[in-house]
């Protein structure tokens, strides 16, 4: 059953249970401590929450940049990566409806989700040719994105979102056990404990997965539960043609995948430069599994950093 809407009410992002215990790197204290602000787009009659990184004193003339989370996830999965291109990019990261801070829908689809992510791309004042980045479900809505509006776009970079042949045997992305029921628990510390990546992985990174665990959680009057609507996440959302989508798709595309990631293998990543096009950059980061954000944070900013940059470069030459 779908729930209500989600009041778009601004979080406290600086709330002390949202803190990680234990030590952490300076590179992520520095990129925590960055300015950015909570900001809502109507899209489709939906309240649509993102994250928007402050500009202050950077050029006016500077590309967008709007990442896209995987599903059942949030902009926050992206706070910390997001910094690192405040310099060279207008940067804001987005809740797909029905996930983190936005709003639900009675149903949900690809054009919707291609529509929120054009929708923020122009509340956030984004000019001409923005890229857009996104991970895992993400990149399929990346994927519709660019199939629906690739030519207002300088590109899209998928991060770790596998499109497989069509003889496969039948291989699909989706998770082994689909969410059917909300769950709620007493406290913050129960609901970090009980969390878990999807697909299943081990993470170098713990205090990042803690992270990423605090700020999926919502306080609701029958406990701590995730920052979902469980509408979401059923097989239906796979059941749409993101073959075709990244085939089509008129602007320039990229993949990043992860040297150990359970949905990309290698084989699937030369099927999709396939689709893509000689031209498309193919990254494989190593030791990196299907959270590469997590796994290999600084590997996964230099690699994305680059295929912007080159983007970039070439759209200054022509």
């Amino acid at each position: 059953m779908t729930s209500p809407l989600n009041p778009p009410t601004a979080p406290d992002w600086h709330a002390d249970w949202l803190r990680v215990a234990g030590a952490t790197p300076a590179w992520f204290d520095w990129a925590l401590a960055q300015p950015f602000a909570s900001q809502w787009a109507a899209v489709e009659g939906c309240p649509i929450h993102y994250l928007r990184w402050a500009d202050e004193g950077a050029p006016r003339t500077r590309p967008g940049l709007l990442l896209v989370h995987g599903g059942g996830a949030h902009a926050n999965w992206w706070r910390f990566i997001a910094p690192f291109f405040a310099r060279d990019f207008a940067v804001a990261a987005l809740d797909l409806s029905g996930m983190g801070d936005s709003g639900n829908r009675a149903e949900y689809s690809a054009s919707l989700r291609a529509k929120e992510i054009r929708g923020v791309l122009a509340a956030a004042g984004f000019g001409p040719r923005p890229f857009v980045v996104g991970h895992s479900f993400g990149g399929y809505m990346a994927m519709a994105y660019g199939a629906l509006f690739g030519a207002e776009s300088g590109g899209i970079v998928i991060a770790d979102t596998p499109v497989y042949r069509p003889d496969a045997n039948g291989q699909r992305p989706t998770p082994s056990r689909p969410a059917s029921v909300a769950r709620y628990y007493p406290d913050v510390a129960t609901g970090v404990e009980r969390f878990r990546l999807m697909p299943a992985q081990d993470c170098a990174n713990p205090w990042l997965v803690e992270f990423i665990a605090r700020h999926s959680l919502r306080e609701t009057p029958a406990g701590w539960t995730w920052k979902f609507d469980i509408g979401t996440m059923n097989g239906r959302r796979w059941d749409e043609p993101f073959h075709d989508f990244l085939q089509q798709t008129p602007c320039r595309r990229a993949l990043i995948y992860g040297a150990d990631s359970a949905l990309v293998s290698r084989d699937t990543a030369a099927h999709m430069a396939e689709l893509m096009g000689p031209q498309a950059p193919v990254v494989e980061i190593p030791a990196a599994h299907h959270h590469l954000m997590l796994d290999q944070p600084l590997a996964f900013i230099s690699a994305l950093r680059a295929i912007l940059a080159g983007w970039v470069g070439a759209d200054a030459a022509a």
